[in-house]
């Protein structure tokens, strides 16, 4: 943001300064950016000045304007301190009402630091172009911090390369045109508090041609047959496209490489771009290769080096490769089995512990450590995503990273991995179903597969061979922030919904997962995430993610483990072990990290349930198990983890288990068995034959068919909790008023991960929201988001409230989050329902406590996380299609009751698991004498394996209880009628209806 008090001449300010260094006698005086005197206020976009930020409340560094004697310029200097566990810094933005800075004349920038001498990097960001600071290109360089005292820190502006990592808005030109700047920003190390200090920021030097241009080539690896020709195209490019001024002159030779002379035809020349090239001008080099008597080679490389005059040269010397070709692991028509042992014979053990190795995509940048360190994967993490966020720039940016992998000898592909757990969530415009938490409301595998296909469509298509999904916990307490990830807290529930596993990958053998529209599909994360304590966290200031699961050997079997027992019989390709750990009661050995357990890793998962796929761990998840890093990487593999996300510390990882192997520490075995599994899965997956994206399926993503699915979805999710003198279905000729924060808010419907890590509130992915659902179906209907409006005169209120989104720990109960309702919500629902009947409904990831006011809502509706076709919720409030959820967990009366779950021995919570109205059908006549007969038909039915009219029998009972139930909930009815839901998951019909009879005679 441009500040008024510099909108004076340059030569007046710089009069002001005086010179730091020497500078050259033809340079032009320096201009300063900030001098700190108090000409520049502390602010927040859009206002023009400096604000800070951070990952979360304490990352953002403190900052304030101190007079210092030593100022290297004018009497005050920019200070501050920090303690920053995320990510942290400040940005001055030029004023967005006025026009941006042009720097293009100047040479680079340059500052005073007062350096701590603590060896940490410190990341300085440039601004430029588009249409203000919070949506410019992002270009970034860095120092280190390894002086004591003020330093003139000086960066040429080619110094600054584009962020890859993360970038506000859509790539605008991808070219650091300096023509229209809109400041600058300070990113501070991480892991120990600091400070600093900043003086006297300005440009200084003159621009010369290489600044502002460039020779390209269209790509950095051009990979060809053996005796095919390669064309390398040698491009110049100007900012602003003007044409240069002064000739630019490029030299190029074939020389080095792994290919010999006798593989190609040597090339060696150079061309000149004239003064008054225009930019986009391209000339093009052929490189011809030939064929020799070899049957089977490997691949061979051809760099092709550039040495340009009069610009700047290629960051990389691109390289034709010559395709391996010939070697058995190549055929297609071989055995999985046979192409695996052929490339692993032929492997060194770096390219073995490279496909180990899992980096982030923001870390490698364009990608070329791929090659250099032989990497197996990328991932993208939450909010880790091309520029712009589209499905071409998703496809286009992972073929570039296949693209890389072509460059080593044997052109093993990349498996990609994305969080895709309720749709492709990290891509505007996907599909986003409901969470885990709505799938199990649904009871309904048949929806749960299909919603998995959608999912895997929408992420093939999009070049994602592989999805970090399903969740397979078991949320046994929901002041869990991870709560809504489960599919409930009843293992039997969470089997059921592993349906999701076949719409994700297909057939159990694998056979699917090289088509377009499957993926390999994740179970994660082994084993006990959803049974940790509250308050055994040990991670920053979470409550209950990532503590300790304690429990008997019987208890871990018959809860935790079920479902992963389930999802290898479905062939599931990857386990993802948990950051929680693992305390089994009378083994002796407490708390252990999950990552560690080679007990549950190699032996329960791998020996005992046969797991034939690979282990992946989570984000840096090795990290958390005591001891140094070499430890870290010797304890995760020896228990059984295959491959290591390690997102930015990839490089370490790798060189570390490559020392651990050759000290003996970690055998040549283990790391063959976890290699074999990882090529097993690319092999199924078709990767060798085709790794680049088919985006044939791309028309499909967000299409109005997929959402039609995420729509029934939603509908199936909606549980009706309460429903007094029939006030819903609503009629569409009813005068309707709708209030609550969220009834029209697309983000907070969402929830976390979606487009980002914790997800957000507002408007910021297609869809519909519920509001805008239910204006579709209603002639009358006023909106009011906090029930200011006038209530008088309307037949009905819906009054829709609940969380704002969060993910993991940052959302666990105890850590700024709990289960009450806001106080904004709490006076709309009590404004709305004195005034007119009124439906509630609560969109959220866990039950929210709302004893205190059930007495004056007249319909209460757990409506969980729906995701973007509120369409869907809509369609049961206007009766298009009936309830028919059923409660995942237990809902409790209160916070002291938790952690509640079926089964407990007290269990008198305010809703038990498995309750849910319909407006299906009407209730069955009849009382004790029908349940009988009911258990006595179900009986039959459990005997003759009559699954779907079994449980239509345990149906008809349950809604003659809960007619006779309603609201006078007692533990003496609410414990075994939980039980009885349990029952039916698990296909014991008559004794689900003798329970359910149980609890009627308490009613």
């Amino acid at each position: 943001m441009r500040r008024t008090a510099l909108l004076v001449s340059a030569a007046l300010l710089t009069s002001l300064l005086p010179l730091a260094v020497a500078r050259a006698a033809d340079d032009p005086p320096s201009v300063p950016v900030d001098r700190f005197e108090g000409e520049v206020p502390f602010a927040n976009p859009p206002a023009g000045g400096i604000f800070t930020w951070g990952g979360d409340t304490d990352d953002p560094p403190t900052l304030r304007i101190d007079p210092r004697d030593d100022a290297p310029e004018g009497g005050q200097v920019l200070s501050g301190t920090y303690d920053i566990s995320g990510y942290g810094g400040f940005t001055h933005d030029f004023a967005f009402a006025e026009p941006a800075h042009d720097w293009s004349a100047r040479k680079g920038i340059r500052f005073w630091w007062d350096g701590q001498d603590n060896g940490k990097k410190v990341a300085f960001e440039l601004k430029d172009g588009g249409a203000n600071g919070e949506a410019s290109e992002l270009w970034t360089t860095s120092f280190t911090d390894d002086f004591t005292g003020w330093k003139q820190i000086e960066i040429p502006f080619t110094d600054f390369v584009y962020r890859t990592d993360y970038q506000p808005v859509g790539g605008i030109d991808h070219v650091l045109g300096l023509t229209q700047m809109w400041g600058y920003a300070v990113t501070l190390p991480v892991g120990a508090p600091g400070r600093f200090a900043m003086d006297g920021v300005e440009l200084y030097g003159r621009a010369d041609q290489s600044l502002r241009a460039s020779v390209l080539t269209d790509s950095t690896v051009y990979p060809v047959e053996e005796g095919g020709t390669a064309t390398v195209k040698v491009t110049l490019a100007t900012t602003g496209s003007a044409p240069i001024d002064e000739p630019v002159t490029v030299a190029y030779e074939t020389a080095g490489g792994s290919a010999s002379t006798s593989d190609y035809t040597p090339l060696k020349g150079g061309f000149t771009f004239p003064a008054g090239t225009a930019s986009g001008t391209t000339r093009t080099l052929r490189v011809h290769t030939l064929k020799d008597k070899a049957a089977s080679e490997t691949a061979e490389t051809i760099p092709v080096k550039l040495t340009v005059t009069g610009a700047k040269a290629p960051a990389e010397t691109p390289q034709v490769v010559i395709d391996a070709h010939g070697l058995p692991y190549l055929n297609s028509r071989l055995p999985v089995k046979k192409r695996v042992a052929d490339l692993l014979s032929r492997m060194s053990l770096a390219e073995k512990t490279g496909q180990m190795t899992q980096a982030e995509r923001g870390a490698v940048g364009t990608g070329a450590d791929i090659a250099a360190d032989d990497l197996g994967s990328l991932l993208s993490g939450g909010g880790s995503t091309p520029t712009p966020n589209t499905p071409a720039a998703w496809a286009k940016m992972i073929d570039s990273f296949q693209l890389r992998a072509q460059a080593t000898r044997f052109q093993i592909p990349l498996v990609y991995g994305v969080d895709a757990v309720h749709g492709h969530n990290n891509l505007v415009g996907a599909t986003v179903m409901p969470h885990n938490i709505g799938i199990g409301a649904t009871r309904d595998p048949r929806l749960a597969q299909r919603t998995g296909a959608v999912t895997a469509a929408e992420v093939r298509a999009t070049g994602i061979p592989w999805d970090f999904a399903p969740c397979l916990c078991v949320t046994r307490d929901e002041r869990w922030g991870r709560s809504y990830e489960s599919f409930g807290e009843d293992p039997a529930l969470v089997e059921s919904m592993e349906t999701v596993i076949q719409g994700l990958q297909g057939a159990r053998d694998g056979r699917d997962l090289k088509d377009g529209d499957k993926v390999l599909a994740t179970a994660k994360h082994f084993v006990g995430d959803g049974g940790t304590a509250y308050g055994s966290s040990a991670t920053g200031t979470y409550t209950i993610d990532q503590g300790v699961t304690t429990v008997t050997r019987k208890q871990l079997e018959a809860i935790h483990l079920a479902p992963f027992r389930t999802a290898v019989d479905r062939g599931v390709g990857t386990v993802m072990p948990s950051y929680s750990s693992l305390d089994i009661v009378g083994d002796g050995r407490g708390p252990v990290k999950m990552h560690a357990r080679a007990d549950m890793i190699n032996g329960a998962l791998k020996d005992k349930l046969g797991f034939d796929g690979f282990v992946i761990s989570d984000w840096n998840g090795i990290d958390q198990i005591p001891g140094d890093y070499a430890s870290d990487v010797r304890t995760s593999v020896n228990a059984g983890v295959d491959m290591v996300m390690a997102p930015y510390a990839y490089k370490d990882f790798h060189t570390a288990l490559v020392a651990e192997v050759r000290a003996g520490r970690v055998s040549e075995q283990r790391i063959d068995d976890a290699v074999s599994r990882i090529l097993t899965q690319k092999f199924r997956l078709g990767l060798f034959e085709e790794p680049y994206a088919d985006t044939s399926g791309a028309s499909r993503i967000g299409s109005a068919g997929h959402r039609a699915v995420a729509r029934e979805a939603a509908a199936a999710s909606q549980v009706l909790l309460k429903n007094s003198a029939g006030v819903l279905p609503l009629s569409t000729s009813q005068k309707v008023y709708v209030a609550g924060s969220n009834a029209d808010d697309i983000g907070n419907q969402s929830g976390g991960w979606t487009v980002t890590w914790q997800g957000s509130s507002g408007d910021f992915t297609p869809g519909t929201t519920i509001l805008e659902a239910m204006r579709k179906n209603s002639a009358q209907l006023t909106y009011s988001k906090d029930a200011s409006a006038p209530t008088g005169g309307y037949d009905v209120g819906v009054v829709v409230v609940g969380e704002t989104p969060y993910a993991e720990g940052v959302g666990d109960v105890g850590n700024g989050h709990d289960l009450e309702l806001s106080a904004a919500d709490k006076a709309a629902v009590d404004k709305v329902c004195a005034a007119m009947k009124c439906a509630v409904l609560i969109v959220s990831g866990r039950p929210q406590l709302i004893g205190d006011r059930l007495g004056d809502i007249d319909a209460l509706v757990a409506s969980w996380l729906p995701g973007t076709e509120g369409d869907g919720v809509a369609d049961v409030l206007y009766g298009r299609r009936a309830f028919t959820g059923r409660l995942p967990v237990t809902w409790p009366r209160s916070e002291a009751q938790l952690p509640i779950n079926v089964g407990d021995p007290t269990y008198d919570p305010q809703f038990p698991y498995g309750w849910g109205l319909t407006t299906r059908t009407k209730v069955p006549a009849g009382g004790a004498a029908t349940l009988k007969a009911l258990g006595a038909a179900a009986g039959a039915a459990e005997r003759a394996g009559a699954g779907d009219r079994g449980r239509a029998l345990v149906g008809k009972a349950r809604l003659i209880v809960q007619r006779k139930a309603g609201l006078r909930m007692t533990a003496a009815v609410a414990a075994p009628f939980a039980d009885a839901e349990h029952l039916l998951l698990t296909g014991r019909y008559g004794e689900a209806v003798r329970k359910l009879t149980q609890a009627y005679r308490a009613a």
